[in-house]
């Protein structure tokens, strides 16, 4: 098993070259020749950002719908009541509950992806924030999940909406597909994510947005992207 290891290891490491950035269709195709794997692997892009992280004005989150979908079938739940409910429900939500909801989650369930709410249900979704919050699974306005038309926010997340946000150390990673998915299909799902984060640019931050990006799949290199066609005249220092 070692020997497999070091032997596929070793034809990773011949598939880019040291300090080398790659233009996004390039890297996507160095992903595509590298040694395969029993399993679909998930492609994944990182990117490091030139956030102040101590200024409150500068944090990084968005939504964005991926023409390729992320290759994954999204469970989604919504606390709703009355007749949104049954919209919800036709627009193909996973689960859909009020009070009851609720309390299925404090008492240990979890198998859903994403959470949806009307802004009358929010009192008593906010029991679940100690529960939602540390997994990101906290229903937000800014992450489109709090809204009055639930069964629209159930068809966007199904049709490959998607949230971005930054962790605490000024990091974005986020799915962009399978590497089972055309070169094509990765390419136009890459850029909307890049095009996508640098519109989420906060106004206050000066010099560069986007210190780097990386694009990796889950057995594959870490390959890191030249993203000059991209970034403009705001990525530059001030």
């Amino acid at each position: 098993m070692s020997n497999r290891l070091s032997k596929r290891n070793k034809a990773l490491v011949k598939l880019t070259e040291k300090k080398k950035s790659y233009l996004l269709k390039d890297a996507i195709k160095i992903l595509k020749s590298a040694p395969g794997t029993k399993f679909d692997q998930s492609v994944e892009l990182q990117c490091k950002l030139g956030i102040d992280l101590t200024a409150n004005d500068q944090v990084v989150r968005g939504t964005m719908v991926l023409p390729h979908g992320q290759g994954k079938k999204l469970r989604v739940i919504v606390f709703c009541k009355d007749e949104g409910a049954k919209a919800a429900e036709e627009a193909g939500a996973d689960l859909v509950g009020g009070d009851d909801l609720v309390e299925k989650i404090l008492g240990g369930w979890m198998d859903f992806d994403v959470a949806v709410a009307t802004p009358a249900m929010m009192r008593a979704v906010g029991k679940l924030g100690k529960v939602l919050g540390p997994r990101g699974l906290m229903p937000s306005p800014k992450a489109g999940t709090v809204t009055d038309d639930p069964a629209k926010a159930v068809k966007e997340v199904k049709g490959g909406r998607v949230e971005f946000k930054m962790d605490k150390f000024a990091n974005v990673n986020t799915l962009i597909g399978k590497l089972s998915f055309s070169e094509e299909a990765l390419a136009e799902n890459g850029t909307v994510l890049i095009e996508s984060l640098i519109k989420a640019r906060p106004k206050s931050l000066k010099g560069a947005f986007i210190r780097s990006a990386c694009l990796s799949s889950t057995m594959g290199p870490g390959i890191r992207l030249d993203l000059a066609k991209y970034l403009k005249v705001e990525e530059t220092d001030d």
